[in-house]
C-alpha cells in the first residue's frame, strides 16, 4: 500500500473524482458545495497550486450566497465614510471582537488592506527614538514599513537567534540613549520558504531585554495550530505575541485584513494609522462576507484537516522522490532545482503545456543564482490525485532538467 492508498484509507475513501462544471474563466469539479482548484489558462484547463485560498472558501455556495445577499441588500458604497467619521457599524465592531477572542488578544481592528496595513502599523507605532530590529527574509510590506521609519533599524539573519540577540543588544544601548523602545518584527510563517518564525525562541529573551513583539501571520492564520488560531497558538506562545497581524487574503480568500493586540495598543492604532484614519471603511458585503468565511474556519475543522493532508502527502512524496524542499516546517511547499533563467522558464511552460499544471516560479535575485525555486500552495480542495499528477510531472520535467534538454530550448514567452 503506498502513501497515497494510507491517507486514502485514513480518510474513508479517496478524495477526488468529482463532476466537473464550469464558471466563467475557470472550470472547476464540485466536492461537496465548493470548487476544485482548476482553471483555463490560454484556453486550456491547468491544475494551480498557486492560489489564496487555502481552506477552499473562496468560492464557497454560503460565502458567494452571503456576499451576494449583502450586495443586494447595501451595495458597494456603504458604509460611506471612514470609521472615525461616519463609516463604523456593529457589523464591522463584531468581527472585530469576534478575531480578537479568537486569535487570543483583548481587541482586534480592521484594516482595508494586509499590505497597506502592516506598512502604516510599523509607521504608527514607531517614532524616531525608537529601534526596529526585523527579520531578513521578511515579507515586502514589512520592509516598506521600515523604510519610513526615521530612526535606527536593525536586521538579523533569518531565523537566526544567536543573530536576534546581537541586534537586541545594540538596540538595548541605544534606545537607553534616546529613552525609546524596541519593536521586533518577524513572520508566522515565512510564504517563501514555508518555515515558521521562531517566535518562542524571540519571546523568551523578553526575560533579557525590553521589546514589544509585531508578527505578520498571513500565512498562518486559519491554517496553523489546533484551532487554526495562528502560528503563536501552534507555538504556545500566544501571550507573548504583542501585537499579532493577520490578513483574509489567504485562508479566508477574501480582501483586508486586522491587527489584535491589547485594548490600550488596539485604541491607540485607531486614532494613529493614517492609513485607516483618512480611507473609507471597508464596505459592508466584505464585512459580512468576511463573517461567513470566518464561522466557516472556526465550525469546518475538516477544511483545515484536508489541507493538512493534501500539504503532507505532497511534500512527502515530494521527498521520496529526491527533491528539496527547504526547511518547511508548514503547508508552503518549495522545491528547490538546480539550473539557469532559459531553463526555468522551459521547464514550467512544459508544466503547463505538457502537464497542464500551473504555479510559481522563483529565481534570482529572489533566491541565489543557478536554482529554480517552484512554489506550490496546497489548498482543502486539492486532491491525492491532484498531488500524484504532479509528483509524476515533477519527476519527468525533473529528468529533462539534469539531462540538459531545457538549455537547447529557447526561453518561452508566458
Amino acid at each position: 500500500m503506498d502513501l497515497f492508498d494510507k491517507i486514502n484509507k485514513n480518510m474513508g475513501g479517496p478524495i477526488g473524482q468529482h463532476q466537473k462544471w464550469s464558471h466563467g474563466y475557470f472550470s472547476f469539479p464540485h466536492l461537496e458545495g465548493e470548487i476544485h482548484p482548476h482553471m483555463i489558462f490560454k484556453g486550456k484547463s491547468h491544475l494551480v497550486w498557486s492560489l489564496n485560498n487555502y481552506l477552499g472558501l473562496a468560492n464557497h455556495p454560503e460565502v458567494r450566497e452571503a456576499d451576494a445577499q449583502a450586495a443586494a441588500d447595501y451595495g458597494m458604497a456603504y458604509p460611506m465614510g471612514a470609521r472615525m467619521m461616519s463609516g463604523n457599524t456593529k457589523q464591522h465592531e463584531e468581527l472585530e471582537n469576534n478575531l480578537a477572542v479568537f486569535v487570543g488578544k483583548e481587541a482586534a481592528f480592521l484594516l482595508n488592506y494586509g499590505y497597506q496595513g502592516m506598512v502604516s502599523i510599523i509607521d504608527a507605532l514607531v517614532d524616531r527614538n525608537d529601534v526596529i530590529i526585523y527579520d531578513a527574509e521578511s515579507h515586502a510590506c514589512i520592509v516598506d514599513g521600515v523604510r519610513l521609519h526615521m530612526g535606527k533599524r536593525f536586521v538579523y539573519k533569518h531565523n537566526d537567534i544567536e543573530s536576534f540577540e546581537k541586534q537586541l543588544e545594540r538596540a538595548q544601548r541605544m534606545v537607553e540613549q534616546t529613552g525609546g523602545g524596541i519593536l521586533v518584527i518577524t513572520e508566522g510563517v515565512f510564504g517563501m520558504s514555508g518555515a515558521q518564525g521562531k517566535l518562542k525562541e524571540i519571546i523568551e529573551l523578553k526575560d533579557k531585554y525590553t521589546f514589544r513583539l509585531l508578527v505578520d501571520d498571513a500565512h498562518g492564520f486559519g491554517t496553523m495550530g489546533l484551532k487554526g488560531s495562528g502560528t503563536h497558538e501552534a507555538q504556545d506562545c500566544v501571550d507573548g505575541v504583542d501585537l499579532y497581524f493577520g490578513t483574509f487574503a489567504k485562508s479566508m480568500a477574501g480582501i483586508g485584513a486586522f491587527i489584535a493586540a491589547d485594548t490600550e495598543i488596539i485604541n491607540y492604532l485607531r486614532y494613529n494609522m493614517r492609513s485607516q484614519t483618512f480611507a473609507k471603511a471597508l464596505p459592508m458585503p466584505m464585512v459580512i462576507g468576511l463573517k461567513k468565511r470566518f464561522e466557516l474556519l472556526k465550525t469546518n475543522p475538516q477544511l483545515r484537516e484536508n489541507l493538512w493532508v493534501i500539504a503532507r502527502a505532497l511534500q512527502n512524496g515530494l521527498v521520496e522522490q529526491g527533491f528539496d524542499i527547504g526547511v518547511t516546517n508548514t503547508m508552503v511547499t518549495p522545491v528547490f532545482l538546480k539550473g539557469d533563467l532559459t531553463e526555468a522558464t522551459s521547464l514550467t511552460m512544459e508544466l503547463r503545456e505538457k502537464y497542464g499544471i500551473f504555479c510559481s516560479i522563483v529565481v534570482y535575485p529572489v533566491i541565489p543564482k543557478g536554482l529554480i525555486m517552484l512554489r506550490l500552495i496546497p489548498t482543502a480542495l486539492h486532491t491525492l490525485d491532484d498531488v500524484q499528477h504532479t509528483l509524476d510531472a515533477f519527476s519527468a520535467v525533473s529528468a529533462r532538467l539534469n539531462d540538459g534538454q531545457y538549455k537547447v530550448n529557447k526561453m518561452a514567452i508566458a
